[in-house]
């Protein structure tokens, strides 16, 4: 066994990494490669700049290089879906993935993200079951979040998203989750009324959308800070920045929040977990990154 201590790659070393765009602001190259130091697995992550019209040559480097898989990121998950080869129930059902591991040049792509975001939800102390949730998004996170929640015991799930290429995917996501959990979903186009309506009448916030994302920080869908109230949760799936305009704007009005930042840990947690068999050391890679 090399000296991982070292981080010295060798012959046998597995490659692992992150396709996405953009992917210079990701932490998870440091995350699973401080794992890997710490369990002493000949493991490394990479994060390599691949937009969805680029994915398919992407997976077939993948293949003709025997990388062990890897993670998709926006604007990917929902190209990955289209792509692998098998697919986890989870991933079957959200209808996007975030994790493909490669077994012998047979891609099984997986979902974590809704995983990871019910438990940095349970791990910022709340406890969402029963609650009511406005979710703005319908792509492949606000899909995982959606589906994890309603099996999870969120009673009620109201979805707001723009008539796009995901509205059909969306309104089929609203009947399996009705069909199949105890909780009531329902689609909504994006409108400031219905919008304003809905986060009225729940508990919490969530938005799982692009928006405000570095670079372009100015961005919000909650164009008015008297649509939210101090009792509401808000979160945001983004974790650069740390603190969006959406949390920003929550945190003014005496919200209570929380942002990406242990989505991620724990969504990276179950991936590190397919691809290697062992459990992330999550305290130690918390205490170093997400402090």
């Amino acid at each position: 066994m090399a000296n991982i201590n070292e981080f010295t790659i060798t012959g046998k070393t597995k490659v692992l990494c992150l396709f996405g765009s953009p992917v210079a602001h990701s932490i998870s190259p440091m995350m699973h490669n401080e794992a890997f130091k710490l369990l002493d697995i000949d493991y490394r992550y990479f994060c390599f700049d691949v937009g969805e019209n680029n994915l398919e040559q992407a997976f077939a480097a993948m293949r003709l290089f025997d990388f062990r898989g890897c993670n998709c990121t926006m604007p990917d998950k929902n190209r990955a879906y289209e792509l692998v080869d098998k697919l986890s129930p989870e991933a079957k059902i959200i209808g996007a993935c975030n994790t493909i591991v490669n077994d012998n040049g047979i891609l099984t792509g997986h979902n974590t993200d809704g995983k990871g975001y019910m438990l940095s939800a349970k791990d910022a102390g709340f406890d969402l079951t029963g609650s009511t949730m406005t979710l703005m998004g319908a792509g492949g996170a606000a899909t995982a979040i959606a589906v994890q929640a309603a099996f999870d015991g969120v009673k009620n799930i109201n979805i707001f998203s723009i008539k796009d290429q995901f509205w059909g995917r969306a309104e089929n996501l609203i009947k399996e989750i009705n069909a199949n959990t105890n909780c009531n979903a329902k689609l909504f186009e994006f409108n400031d009324d219905d919008l304003r309506e809905s986060i009225k009448n729940s508990d919490i916030l969530t938005n799982a959308t692009s928006v405000g994302m570095a670079p372009n920080v100015d961005g919000c869908l909650i164009k008015d800070k008297s649509m939210l109230r101090s009792d509401l949760i808000v979160s945001d799936i983004i974790y650069n920045p740390r603190k969006t305009k959406l949390i920003t704007m929550a945190e003014e009005v005496g919200c209570k929040t929380f942002n990406g930042m242990y989505m991620l840990l724990y969504q990276g947690a179950e991936a590190f977990r397919i691809w290697t068999g062992e459990d992330m050391p999550t305290e130690e890679i918390k205490k170093k990154y997400f402090s």
